[in-house]
C-alpha cells in the first residue's frame, strides 16, 4: 500500500449498556452479506460489534426456518447481536421477548432506516420514525422486552428535506431507556447516493447526552472514521458499505482509533496476495456456514468485484471466480494470480456497494398528512413485515 499516515484518535472504547467494546466500530447489518461467515472473518481482522442481517419480526415470532438459522450464531461470536425490523409493536415486542427468553442475544438493534420502496410504500423503515406515537410505543416495547440486554436504533435523518424525524426519534428513544443510536445521515429519498450529511450526526449528538451517538454514512477508510468522530462528537462509527470486500478495514479501523492490545501504524499492505487469502477465507467460512460448498461458493459471487476491485484482475478471470463451484476451482484461479501485485491505490478505494439516485420515497397514500397513525394506516402496517435489506 502506498504510504498513508493515518491519524491516531485517542483510545476511544464504547460502552452500549454492559458491553465494552475495544473500539468504537459497529458492523452494519447488510442483507445478503453479514451473515455469520461474514461477521467471523471481519472479527479475525479487527475488533468492535458485528451485527446479524436484518432479521424480520413476524418471522422469528413465527420461528421460519431460515430466520432461526440466521439467528444462530458460531461460538466464537461474542457479543451476540442481532437487529430486527418490525411495525407491530406487540410483534415486535414479543421477538425480542424470544431473543431474550432463549438467550439468543447481548445486544438487541432495531432497524428505522430502510429506505427500500416496497417497506417504505408500506410505512415501514426510515418511513416509520414519521408516525411518532407507533414509533414510541415500538421503541419503548422493545426496550421494556429487552430488560438487561441493551436495545439500541438505527435510523436515518428522515423520510426527505421536509421530512426530518431524527431529532424527534432520537429523543423519544433516549427517553424510552435505549443503550445508543445510530444514525445513517442521509433521508429515505437520498438512498445512498451523494455525500452523507455528518451535521446531523452533531446535531443529534447535541440533543441526546445520556446514550451513546454513533455515526454512519461515508466511512470508506480509517480515516474517515477519526475524521468523523472529530467533526461530529459522536461516541463511534457504523460501517456498513465501505467494507465490502474489505473486512480488513476493521483491523486499519481498530488501529486508528486506538483500540487496546492492537499496535498502531500504518493501514494494512493489501497486495493482491493478501486479497486472494481474504476472499478465500471468506469462501471457506460460507462454505460452513450453509454446510454446503455449491451453496458457499456461489453466495462468495457477489463479493468478486468488490475484492479485486481495483486490482490487476483479468475479466475472464473474474468471471470465472464468479461461477466456480468448489473451493478446489477457487484455488486453482487465485493460484494464477500475480500474488505480489501491490496494493493499487486510489483505483481500490472510495464507494463500493451501491449508492442509486436521489428519489420521491413511496409511501402509503396520505402518510404525510398527518405524524398520527390512522386507521387506514394501521391497516397497510400489517402487511409490512417484510424480510428485506436494512438501511
Amino acid at each position: 500500500m502506498d504510504a498513508v499516515t493515518t491519524a491516531i484518535a485517542p483510545a476511544s472504547a464504547l460502552r452500549i449498556g454492559p458491553i465494552a467494546l475495544d473500539a468504537p466500530v459497529v458492523l452494519a447489518p447488510m442483507a445478503g452479506i453479514t451473515n455469520t461467515a461474514f461477521r467471523r472473518l471481519c472479527r479475525e481482522y479487527g475488533a468492535g460489534l458485528y451485527v446479524s442481517e436484518m432479521i424480520t419480526s413476524r418471522a422469528l415470532v413465527e420461528r421460519n426456518a431460515t430466520t432461526m438459522r440466521l439467528i444462530t450464531h458460531h461460538e466464537s461470536e461474542t457479543p451476540r447481536s442481532i437487529q430486527l425490523y418490525g411495525v407491530d409493536p406487540a410483534t415486535v415486542e414479543a421477538a425480542v421477548r424470544v431473543l431474550v427468553s432463549e438467550d439468543r442475544a447481548d445486544h438487541i438493534d432495531l432497524n428505522f432506516g430502510c429506505p427500500v420502496p416496497k417497506v417504505t410504500r408500506k410505512g415501514g423503515g426510515a418511513a416509520l420514525p414519521w408516525k411518532l406515537e407507533l414509533f414510541t410505543e415500538i421503541v419503548s416495547r422493545a426496550a421494556r422486552a429487552a430488560g438487561e440486554i441493551p436495545l439500541t436504533i438505527k435510523m436515518r435523518k428522515g423520510i426527505d428535506s421536509d421530512h426530518l424525524t431524527f431529532l424527534d426519534a432520537g429523543r423519544i428513544a433516549e427517553d424510552a431507556g435505549v443503550a445508543a443510536i445510530a444514525l445513517h445521515a442521509r433521508t429515505a429519498s437520498e438512498f445512498y447516493s451523494g455525500e452523507a450529511d455528518w451535521s446531523a450526526i452533531a446535531a443529534l449528538k447535541q440533543a441526546v447526552t445520556s446514550v451513546p451517538v454513533l455515526g454512519n454514512g461515508d466511512i470508506w477508510a480509517a480515516e474517515d472514521a477519526v475524521r468523523m468522530m472529530a467533526e461530529t462528537g459522536c461516541d463511534g462509527v457504523v460501517v456498513g458499505r465501505g467494507c465490502l470486500g474489505r473486512p480488513w478495514l476493521f483491523g486499519d479501523l481498530a488501529r486508528a482509533l486506538g483500540a487496546p492490545g492492537i499496535a498502531a501504524g500504518d493501514p494494512v499492505d493489501a497486495t493482491l496476495g493478501f486479497v486472494a487469502r481474504a476472499f478465500r477465507r471468506h469462501a471457506e467460512l460460507l462454505v460452513e456456514f450453509f454446510e454446503d460448498e455449491g451453496r458457499g461458493c456461489r453466495d462468495i459471487r457477489k463479493h468478486v468485484a468488490w475484492y479485486f476491485k481495483g486490482y490487476p484482475v483479468g475479466g475472464d478471470t473474474r468471471a470465472a471466480l464468479a461461477t466456480a463451484s468448489t473451493l478446489e476451482e477457487i484455488d486453482a484461479l487465485l493460484a494464477t494470480l500475480d500474488l505480489e501485485a501491490p496494493y493499487p491505490g486510489a483505483p481500490a478505494e472510495g464507494q463500493r456497494g451501491r449508492s442509486g439516485t436521489p428519489k420521491r420515497p413511496a409511501l402509503p397514500d396520505g402518510w404525510l398528512d398527518s405524524r398520527d397513525l390512522g386507521v387506514e394506516a394501521s391497516c397497510t402496517l400489517a402487511e409490512a413485515e417484510l424480510d428485506t435489506s436494512g438501511g
